[in-house]
């Protein structure tokens, strides 16, 4: 028998000896359909070699009535020298829909520019004719309860039902190749009569959004028009991927804080869609790269890692079977953060799928040299790419479509068995409390930090999660808090028990939680992607993965400073609550009588939208806590006067704050705040990280000034015009040839070769959000020392993550140093803060602790000397010397009485050492070495002790980080520079640590 086996594989592999006769079966053509023999003629032009094209799309059909692609771009898909801006693409597909019954288009949501998202749907006549009752039998296959989860019932429903396969492309601007690929794509599942085009037509309806960050587009299109118009010039790069960020708009997934976002989750749920296919342009030729390397994410179904596997895995035999090289699966993705946008299926029960294919960033022909890590023959990559190649848009159109086309034919071929899957990946998800667990989450109604428990639980309904509220109070078991081991000597073990009882089991207790509470049920169909947010995650420092590809922690209620408990107890099913059916809302407003009033200072990011909504009103701000109308006010309080009783109440109710009016103003000490100027600053090198800062001020409605490094470098009186200068970290690394960050900040670009402008003329409309006439120079001399007199005139220059080591580098933050990392590795954790100076108006509105987003576990080390503490005695590091008696006794010199040393400092880590007497006295070479008493930086937020460190994600090496300054202020003349260690504003994730820079702002001027 396994003779016979063996025999019937070599006759099939040896009939299958070319691509064409491969082909020639399952891809057969309508030998009675003609084709256009001037569009196929310039797709063999086009493309450089044979093996760059397949069977599948080396023709294009002829129509005598639907346009092809030519018709709007005046050459086919893939041709050189062309990109076409997002409307002619628009104009395409509406073209196409109104020539053929098998098309529709819809508009799906506008970009934060105003421009139109669109998607297409793509079927057979009588499908399209019959989409509402097809979606009908959807959403019950999505949402099995509308069923009773009954099998039977489903299976009817599949039987009946036609898949939905989603297709988007362009999330990134710089990769311009699908947008000709869907539109040929679309046009040959609308006209091509090939038996396995027809059977996608009439088994899968397939969805196409070509072009997913439209705003980003058109200033790609227009850097490219600037290209070719300028031959042998260097172009600018795309400074502005989109309205405010560039590659991160695909980790935008979890937040929802993009318009295109939300507008493909929106309709990927509402058309109850099983697959989401994302299409990316970045490595040679094409790497399905669904199938990726481990750890995969820990929310998903096993079902799902299944259909990966089989989806990608058949690409790769299908392509290569048409003698296509470099075609791939498995490689260095790790598939853990659901941020990616492909991952909204993943998290909704559906199929997340992803092909990165070979793009010349435009429509050049170039002669490509590969790197050897993408030629290299692997287990996962036998086939792999040449290491030197012709490569043309047409090429990488071909891959595109050719991978797309086999992949509908699986789908087709495999309807009824994904659609199964969706419905059980939804049935699974309902009945994880029993299976899996938890049983739901909860968010109290009284926990204080309202403005971001509503603004998390917003998230959750924009991810369609239910969310309810109780109706009355409900008792269940949760885990036990860890309890301190205090005779543990063992600091392997943390010092800490481990929360489980005597039978193995977790320790829990009983905990009531009062009425009105918010409640996510796991029994729902979307469980996966609120468990996914709620949860913590942990990356094991020994996992084999040592490459994280992002962030490996982003645990949404410790980030948002908000309550969130896990609840394992399935009684909270049986408990009284109601869904809401409407977006969470915290209701503010005035509450008792007088015309003086009294907020709360929570750390909410509302306080920032009320400050510049009534810029005219009198706020001053407590600096210690009190007790007034019956209640006790935290320090931070604000005291608000002047303001139009009326308009002062709606403003309230609709940002959720409330307000206690009083007669008279509390006896306590305070200073006015009033709306700073805020000026956001930015390089010409990327604008990447600070698209999120900026994207924050905007959401609140803070008025800022978008400036550049060569705006400062112009304007000599910077502190005439604003109170605080912003510097959000830099998406990048230091220098080539191990130059620091600082050098690239000061000295730019090098300014040979020609001038790069980023301005909007008559050529190029769209390349706008900030303009100069040539990107290369940077801050320059002039304009460190512009910055350095702002501070010096008393401005507040803020600061986070590389930007603050830029700070540290050029002086502005004397005392401050950046602590060795040792063998400390981060990568994008979740790391807890403790307040070290409760004082500090920084820290208004926090507790004791704060979780805190770091990228890679930078921290800072002070010192009350310019030159640092390297060399001050201290107790930590004093060694005895040889000498008389045993290692813990001192030494007595003989012949003379001994005189008591005096006792060596013993600062934290987070502190400078203190100088004594002698040490603090100018030095006769250096006499400005010591810094003075009031201007010495001081630690504000440090990080926490080792063994409470991470809170979530990755963490190795601790003891490097542990108990270093995490948030700085350093004086500099009047003025302050504010360093943060962390990012504090972050992907819109990190809700819970923008109160930092907010109360730095308001308090520019009163950081003591």
């Amino acid at each position: 028998m396994r003779h016979r086996v063996v025999c019937a594989l070599v006759l099939a592999i040896g009939s299958a000896a070319t691509p064409d006769s491969f082909a020639a079966g399952t891809y057969a053509r309508d030998p009675q359909q003609p084709i256009d023999t001037a569009y196929t003629a310039k797709i063999a032009e086009y493309t450089t070699e044979s093996q760059f094209n397949s069977p599948l799309t080396n023709y294009l059909p002829a129509s005598t009535s639907v346009p092809t692609p030519a018709k709007v771009l005046g050459d086919v898909s893939g041709a050189p020298n062309m990109l076409p801006y997002t409307k002619d693409i628009v104009r395409y597909f509406d073209l196409l829909a109104q020539a053929s019954p098998r098309v529709k288009v819809l508009r799906i949501g506008k970009s934060e520019e105003g421009r139109e998202m669109i998607a297409v749907a793509i079927a057979d006549e009588a499908l399209l004719a019959g989409l509402k009752d097809n979606d009908a039998r959807l959403a019950q296959l999505a949402d099995p309860r509308s069923i009773g989860l009954d099998d039977a019932k489903a299976d009817a429903l599949v039987a009946q039902s036609t898949p939905v396969y989603y297709i988007t492309g362009t999330i990134h601007s710089p990769e311009t190749g699908a947008p000709t690929a869907l539109m040929e794509l679309a046009y040959r599942l609308a006209v091509d009569d090939a038996p396995y085009i027809r059977k996608i037509r009439t088994h899968v309806i397939t969805l196409i959004t070509p072009v997913v960050e439209t705003d980003g587009r058109d200033r790609m299109v227009d850097l490219y028009n600037w290209h070719r118009a300028n031959p042998g010039k260097t172009p600018p790069p795309l400074m502005y991927w989109g309205h405010y960020v560039a590659h991160d708009n695909n980790r935008d997934a979890m937040g929802l804080t993009l318009n295109l976002s939300r507008n493909v989750l929106d309709t990927y749920l509402g058309w109850h869609a099983q697959v989401l296919h994302d299409l990316h342009e970045s490595v040679p030729f094409l790497y399905d790269n669904t199938v990726g390397d481990g750890p995969y994410n820990a929310w998903v179904d096993p079902i799902l890692v299944g259909e990966w596997q089989q989806l990608g895995w058949d690409n790769v035999q299908q392509l290569t079977g048409f003698g296509m090289p470099g075609v791939f699966a498995h490689g260095d993705f790790d598939t853990w953060s659901p941020g990616y946008l492909m991952f909204m299926a993943a998290m909704h029960n559906g199929i997340s799928r992803l092909y990165e294919t070979f793009g010349n960033s435009g429509a050049d022909t170039l002669d490509r040299i590969l790197d050897p890590a993408d030629y290299a023959r692997t287990w996962y990559r036998p086939n792999p790419p040449l290491p030197k190649v012709r490569w043309s848009q047409r090429n990488n159109n071909n891959y595109e479509q050719t991978g797309l086309l086999t992949a509908l034919n699986y789908f087709a071929d495999n309807d009824k068995r994904f659609l199964r899957n969706f419905y059980l990946k939804g049935k699974r998800s309902i009945e994880k409390p029993t299976a899996a667990g938890p049983a739901a989450y909860v968010l109290p109604v009284d926990d204080a930090h309202r403005d971001a428990q509503r603004q998390l639980l917003h998230i959750l309904q924009l991810q369609h999660a239910e969310v309810s509220r109780s109706t009355g109070p409900i008792t269940v078991q949760v885990p036990a808090a860890p309890e301190k081991d205090d005779k543990s000597d063992d600091k392997s073990n943390s010092g800490k028990t481990d929360g489980q009882g005597k039978d193995g089991k977790p320790k829990t207790v009983a905990r009531t939680f009062a009425a009105g509470g918010f409640v996510v049920r796991m029994d729902q169909p979307y469980a996966r992607i609120a468990d996914a947010l709620l949860d913590r995650q942990f990356w094991s420092p020994e996992d084999p993965q040592k490459h994280p590809y992002d962030d490996t922690a982003w645990s949404f209620g410790d980030l948002f400073g908000t309550e969130v408990v896990r609840v394992a107890d399935n009684a909270i099913l049986k408990a009284p609550m109601e869904l809401l059916r409407e977006p969470v809302r915290v209701q503010g407003g005035v509450q008792g009588s007088g015309n003086i009033y009294l907020i709360d200072n929570h750390a909410d990011t509302a306080l920032m939208t009320l400050r510049y909504a009534l810029k005219d009103a009198d706020v001053a701000v407590a600096e210690k806590p009190f007790d007034a109308a019956s209640r006790h006010f935290g320090a931070g309080t604000w005291i608000v006067r002047k303001v139009d009783n009326a308009t002062f109440s709606t403003k309230l109710n609709a940002l959720g704050l409330d307000a206690y009016a009083v007669a008279a103003a509390p006896d306590v000490a305070a200073h006015r705040i009033g709306a700073p100027r805020i000026a956001l600053m930015h390089t010409w090198l990327t604008t990447q990280t600070e698209g999120w800062w900026r994207m924050a001020l905007d959401k609140l409605g803070v008025p800022y000034s978008y400036i550049s490094t060569q705006t400062v470098a112009r304007e000599d009186n910077l502190r005439g015009r604003y109170d605080v200068i912003l510097f959000a970290p830099l998406d990048m690394s230091d220098a080539p040839g191990g130059a620091g960050i600082s050098h690239l900040i000061v000295n730019g670009l090098p300014l040979w070769g020609n001038p790069m402008p980023w301005k909007t003329t008559a050529q190029t409309p769209n390349m706008n959000i900030d303009q100069t006439d040539d990107i290369r120079p940077g801050l320059g001399a002039a304009g460190l020392a512009h910055l350095q007199r702002f501070v010096e005139q008393g401005g507040l220059f803020l600061a986070a993550g590389n930007a603050a080591r830029f700070a540290i580098e050029t002086g502005l933050a004397p005392g401050v140093s950046v602590t060795p990392p040792k063998d400390l590795r981060v990568v994008g954790s979740v790391l807890k803060g403790v307040v070290a100076d409760e004082a500090s108006p920084v820290n208004f509105g926090y507790g004791k602790d704060i979780a805190m987003y770091s990228a890679d576990g930078l921290s800072f080390k002070l010192s009350n000397l310019l030159t640092g503490d390297d060399g001050l005695p201290n107790a930590k590091d004093y060694k005895r010397p040889t000498g008389r008696g045993g290692p813990h006794d001192v030494d007595t010199p003989e012949g003379r009485a001994s005189v008591e040393a005096a006792e060596l400092p013993a600062p934290k880590p987070w502190e400078a050492t203190p100088l004594n007497a002698d040490q603090s006295q100018p030095n006769v070479f250096f006499p400005y070495m010591v810094i003075p008493q009031d201007q010495r930086a001081r630690a504000l937020v440090r990080f926490a002790d080792e063994d409470e460190l991470l809170i979530s994600g990755l963490l190795s090496g601790g003891s490097a980080l542990a108990e270093h300054a995490a948030v700085v202020d350093a004086r500099y003349g009047k003025g302050h520079t504010l360093l943060f260690a962390i990012n504090p504003i972050w992907r819109g994730e990190t809700i819970g640590s923008y109160g930092l820079v907010f109360n730095a702002i308001l308090n520019f001027d009163h950081l003591y």
